[in-house]
């Protein structure tokens, strides 16, 4: 319960605010998902394959997320920008295959 005050009046007018929203989002352990993808970790390779020119343009050139990490990685570059290696085992590739297909 909240009051409220109204400025014209010397009263206040107690009222009750109830939230109903959907259940599933009471307990963020049950969220199997990460902005849409999969998981943190496809989320984050897709942010930065969609949003870094250089990844965006290198992507571009490739057939499938394999072989841009195969390129990326004779680059030296293990990891994104946050630390997500390109060859995180949680990675879905399938949803990152995709995201090549969608650049091409």
């Amino acid at each position: 319960m909240s009051e409220v005050f109204h400025p014209n009046h010397t009263q206040t007018t107690t009222m009750t605010v109830i939230l109903d929203y959907p259940r599933t989002t009471d307990v963020p352990s049950e969220d199997t998902t990460y902005n849409g993808w999969t998981n943190y970790e496809t989320w984050n390779v897709a942010l930065w394959i969609n949003h870094d020119i250089c990844l965006y343009e290198i992507a571009k050139e490739c057939e499938n997320y394999r072989q841009f990490v195969d390129y990326i990685m004779s680059c030296g570059d293990c990891t994104t920008g946050d630390g997500v290696s390109w060859h995180d085992p949680q990675i879905n590739r399938d949803e990152l295959n995709e995201v090549i297909e969608e650049i091409k």
